[in-house]
């Protein structure tokens, strides 16, 4: 996933860019664009049996075409829309056989009054969010294209049976790719506020190629879902500062609790290195996979939060990070929770081509479930090119 800090240029007089003629002089220009990250990881993983096996894995993720249209208008607007095409895999459980599937499509009007979007692609609080940095190609802890463990588990009673997946992101999931709206304001003395309204989840939602991604509630979805963001992007004494605060809420149709999630995140920056970090909680959401019971019924509460440093110089960048989550169930001190740490690095060979190195240690605790850690080693080499 990649973070998008949204702004205008100029201040300009909203009335005044009405004013002109809303006619373009030139048609809109069209690009094409694309990103593929590929990795080959080496893995010493244990199964929920307690057992453990060594494997060889290929990692096939992020595998977009994007097809973007855009110009400016002769009152000075700027209008435009992206559509960003997923490649499907024959492995993927959220993909199923191997189609592509338009995972974004939205067009956009930006101006001195700020940017409109409409259409399908994520919302304030996900575009406007600073977390811990990604220094691998295409890969980082937070919300990883890579995730070498087996983070789902079945429990017995109280819990019916229903899967139990661990999760690993502080960004805002509950609306996902699913039709909105949203408004950002121009940049004022640093500061930008994002809203986004959502009327149904239902359709949209990013596929997942790891089985990450998340649902209000399990069986029925959220409506009217509501997000507010605040960020700030400014820079003090050499130091570049990032901060940021989001909340989203919705209904949740016939199920009793209605879904939440709210974080915060901050990047400092000095002399190529970055230190970067943030913290997500959410209430009566359910993992994609929790199809037995709803969110609401169990009192599901989920805590996430990670910290990172990366130093780049030139083509290099190295770093390490961390992320650590927690689920917890209403009514029971049973407990969920799982971490990765990640060191690596990255070397640019030229316009769009990076190889990285990926080395993860995760670990799943089950053990309040009556079930047994699941731990995993890994290390990879990992090929991200852009065109």
């Amino acid at each position: 996933m990649k973070k998008i800090l949204l702004g205008t240029t100029a201040l300009v007089s909203a009335a005044a860019a009405f004013s002109a003629p809303a006619l373009a002089s030139d048609p809109l220009a069209v690009t094409v664009s694309g990103t593929v990250v590929a990795g080959f990881y080496v893995a010493d993983i244990d199964t929920p049996s307690g057992t453990s096996f060594e494997d060889t894995a290929v990692k096939l993720v992020a595998r977009n075409i994007d097809i973007a249209a855009e110009g400016t208008l002769d009152n000075g607007m700027t209008v435009g829309a992206l559509a960003k095409l997923q490649l499907g895999n024959d492995e993927s459980v959220a993909i199923s056989g191997g189609d592509a599937t338009f995972n974004e499509l939205y067009a956009y009007l930006e101006g001195g009054f700020g940017r409109f979007e409409i259409g399908g692609t994520d919302g304030a609080a996900f575009k406007m969010h600073y977390t811990s940095p990604w220094f691998v190609p295409g890969n980082g802890v937070d919300s990883p294209n890579i995730y070498n463990n087996n983070s789902v588990y079945t429990p017995g009673a109280p819990f019916l049976g229903q899967t139990i997946a661990s999760r690993t992101s502080t960004f805002a999931l509950m609306t996902e790719d699913a039709n909105k709206v949203s408004y950002f304001t121009p940049r004022f003395a640093g500061f930008q506020l994002g809203l986004s309204f959502t009327p149904d989840t239902s359709a949209g939602l990013d596929p997942r190629a790891n089985g990450f991604g998340f649902t209000a509630t399990n069986n029925t979805f959220a409506q009217n879902v509501f997000e507010v963001a605040l960020n700030y992007s400014g820079s003090f004494g050499g130091v570049d500062v990032g901060v940021d605060g989001f909340y989203v809420t919705g209904e949740a149709g016939a199920n009793t609790g209605d879904p939440e999630e709210y974080g915060a995140g901050a990047n400092l920056g000095y002399m190529g290195f970055t230190l970067g970090g943030a913290y997500y909680k959410s209430e009566d959401i359910a993992n994609a996979s929790q199809n037995s019971v709803a969110a609401s019924t169990l009192g599901i509460e989920k805590e996430v939060w990670t910290v990172g440093l990366s130093y780049g110089t030139g083509p290099w960048t190295v770093g390490a990070a961390y992320i650590e989550g927690t689920t917890s169930f209403a009514g029971t001190s049973a407990e969920l929770k799982n971490d990765m740490v990640q060191v690596g690095g990255g070397y640019n060979l030229g316009a769009g081509v990076d190889i990285g190195l990926d080395v993860q240690f995760i670990n799943n605790d089950f053990s309040d479930f009556g079930g047994a850690d699941i731990d995993s080693t890994s290390g990879g080499l990992v090929l991200a090119v852009s065109f």
